[in-house]
């Protein structure tokens, strides 16, 4: 009993003790930032991305991009902190020197180099001095990106490709993922550029996408809203009016023992779906020839005279065509027929075409309305 008694009274002494205490202390505040010291000037900073093309930017993995500081305004003997962040993580920091620009600017240059894909954002701060105030700035976000893709890769770097590819009218899907789609537009602006017909990408590639390469040229921009087939680099392009290209794909025309026949057509008759040939989607501009879907679709001329697509691509090319839509079918090369023959594709005509057609002895010969 008397232990107990003495536990009692230990605890009551406690208790009185630790209510008679002083609050304990919240732990203290971050100072604030001091004020700028008087008669210092304002700043600000500007980061530019030089090296890196394309919209978002991007570099090239292993090449060098520069960024370039602007600071406005100069003052002499200052200095900015520069650091780099990759994939966002602080990978570099730098104190480099503000060099006079004229015109009351100063600047300064760093540069830096990923040996692999990654997203890179810089950022820069000057802290106060007693001649000028602390001012940041980030520049955006810059992608390095593998020049190496191919079927079933994935990732940033496939994204950047699709949407390289879409902003020059390519379709493509900006899912990130190398499909047969994005194997196609590859297929198209390799096409464009002149370079091998395969379905993957290397260094020189991307060297063409930062220099703009690949754009379809509009040949006849005042037909309006009109399909062209270019025969010499095998790509069908939807065109809107005032020449803007709406869509680009890849195709293949007829083969030399069967060539496309070439001028200025329009589109008069369209059937959906797969015809008895596995034409899919078909959209006939004179006689047979038409724009459908084909199961092959080689990277050269190799139909009996129509204009092949994919056939993931047949159903979008057939809702934008209409009856009416003008079709200019050329060739730089100076392939292509200005014939209409009928061997191999007259098996595949609409079924009234036979009669509205046909005249004494077979086909009726047809004049071309512009040939080039």
């Amino acid at each position: 009993m008397r232990a107990i008694r003495i536990v009692a009274t230990v605890a009551v002494a406690l208790a009185a003790a630790v209510a008679s205490a002083p609050a304990a202390a919240a732990p203290p505040s971050p100072p604030a930032e001091p004020p700028p010291p008087a008669g210092a000037a304002p700043g600000h900073i500007q980061l530019v991305i030089q090296r890196a093309f394309g919209r978002p930017p991007f570099v090239v993995a292993g090449s060098r991009m520069v960024v370039r500081g602007i600071v406005i305004p100069y003052v002499a003997a200052q200095k900015v902190k520069v650091t780099i962040y990759r994939n966002g993580r602080k990978v570099e920091v730098k104190t480099v020197a503000v060099l006079p620009l004229g015109n009351g600017a100063g600047q300064f240059h760093l540069g830096y180099t990923s040996s692999s894909a990654a997203l890179v954002q810089v950022r820069a701060v000057h802290y106060a001095t007693s001649a000028q105030a602390q001012f940041t700035g980030r520049s955006e976000p810059v992608h390095y990106a593998s020049p190496n893709l191919y079927p079933g890769a994935s990732g940033p770097s496939v994204r950047l490709l699709q949407s390289e590819l879409k902003a020059l009218h390519y379709v493509v899907p900006l899912s990130g993922s190398f499909d047969e789609a994005t194997g196609h537009a590859v297929i198209a602006y390799r096409k464009m550029t002149g370079l091998a017909r395969v379905p993957y990408t290397n260094l020189t590639v991307f060297r063409r996408l930062q220099q703009g390469a690949g754009a379809f040229h509009v040949r006849y921009r005042h037909d309006g809203r009109h399909v062209e087939g270019d025969l010499t680099r095998q790509v069908l392009a939807e065109i809107e009016p005032g020449g803007r290209v709406h869509a680009l794909y890849t195709m293949s025309s007829g083969k030399p023992s069967t060539p496309t026949v070439i001028g200025r057509f329009s589109v008069y008759s369209k059937t959906p779906g797969t015809n008895s040939e596995g034409m899919v989607d078909s959209n006939y501009f004179i006689r047979g020839y038409a724009i459908h879907g084909y199961a092959e679709v080689p990277t050269y001329a190799a139909s009996h005279g129509c204009l092949r697509v994919p056939i993931p691509n047949a159903a979008a090319i057939y809702a934008w065509i209409r009856e009416g839509t003008p079709v200019d079918v050329y060739n730089e090369s100076g392939g292509g027929s200005h014939r209409v023959s009928s061997p191999r594709w007259a098996v595949a005509r609409p079924p009234f075409l036979a009669r509205a057609c046909r005249g004494r002895g077979g086909y009726a010969r047809t004049r071309i309305v512009r040939a080039t």
